[in-house]
């Protein structure tokens, strides 16, 4: 009897996921949005794929064995934001290019801040934005089939009429990842399944989102289903929005967190200079976790004693 009363520290639960795992399931999410742009951009969108998760990889490991820490690309965070940043990448971008924005990923805002579980925002994300802003050009460079043209959301911006039944199957100018819908619902209905992420942040996401555009854009429904099909929304609901360590772990953070996420996208989209602003609105948002934590956390059971 003695030896079931064992005096220790918490966590006294514990799960039976571990971080391998996670990221496997995210990766394997990931899979139909992946092959899709493959398909639709052919090789060059694979090769991007695969410099830029080698980049993330590599870079990972040799800081960790300079700096002498344990070794970490086993858990398989690093493929992970390789496979995100590739996926938000044109698939004619010089490979260079990606492979730079990965190591900017790991080494800067990952690593320089303590590895998995201390970056203060996405990586994958502020990868990007970090290309965005030094290759403007080369980052907006769309080619489908050959023809180099306009963003459906650009179009929009434009007044022009666009193809929604394009946008929901994928067959657009765009990145790698975000083209088709249908492959990034696929993707993020494993996820749901596998109890991988909670709906409350997409779901909030995209509601606030459509409601912004049809408040401060048009009064269209199409218009509104081109805002919610077109760009990255629904690849950042899912897969970037959600990430563990850089979303509120409190229900209510996450439903705020979800509205200022739509705030911030429908600001960007509607009122900004640009026909985009998912990654922008989302590594703002990150900054803000730990105050949306502190205002959202339940209260404590019991009261104050004199």
């Amino acid at each position: 009897m003695a030896k079931l009363l064992n005096v220790s520290s918490s966590p006294h639960v514990r799960s039976h996921d571990t971080t391998q795992g996670l990221m496997l399931d995210v990766c394997i999410a990931m899979l139909p949005a992946t092959a899709f742009g493959v398909f639709q951009f052919g090789l060059n969108a694979l090769m991007v794929l695969l410099v830029t998760v080698a980049a993330c990889v590599a870079s990972e490991y040799v800081y960790e064995t300079i700096m002498k820490k344990p070794i970490t690309v086993y858990d398989l965070s690093a493929v992970v934001t390789g496979m995100i940043l590739a996926l938000n990448m044109p698939a004619n971008i010089p490979l260079w290019i990606p492979a730079l924005g990965g190591i900017f990923a790991i080494i800067v805002v990952k690593q320089l801040y303590g590895g998995i579980g201390q970056n203060f925002m996405n990586p994958a994300l502020a990868g990007r934005c970090f290309l965005l802003i030094s290759f403007a050009g080369k980052m907006s460079d769309f080619a489908l089939d050959g023809w180099t043209g306009a963003t459906p959301l650009a179009q929009l911006k434009a007044g022009e009429t666009v193809d929604l039944a394009a946008m929901f199957v994928g067959k657009i100018p765009g990145t790698i990842g975000e083209v088709s819908v249908i492959a990034l619902l696929v993707g993020g209905a494993y996820l749901a399944y596998r109890q991988v992420i909670s709906l409350r942040i997409p779901v909030t996401y995209i509601l606030t989102v459509a409601v912004f555009a049809f408040v401060f854009g048009q009064q269209d429904m199409t218009y509104v289903a081109a805002h919610i099909c077109g760009g990255g929304l629904i690849f950042g609901a899912f897969f970037m929005a959600t990430d563990y360590v850089t979303s509120p772990i409190t229900p209510n953070g996450q439903i705020v967190f979800g509205v200022l996420l739509g705030v911030l996208t429908g600001l960007f989209r509607i009122f900004g200079g640009s026909a985009e602003g998912v990654s922008y609105a989302i590594i703002i948002s990150n900054m803000l976790v730990p105050l949306i934590e502190k205002y959202t956390l339940p209260k404590a059971f019991g009261r104050e004693g004199k």
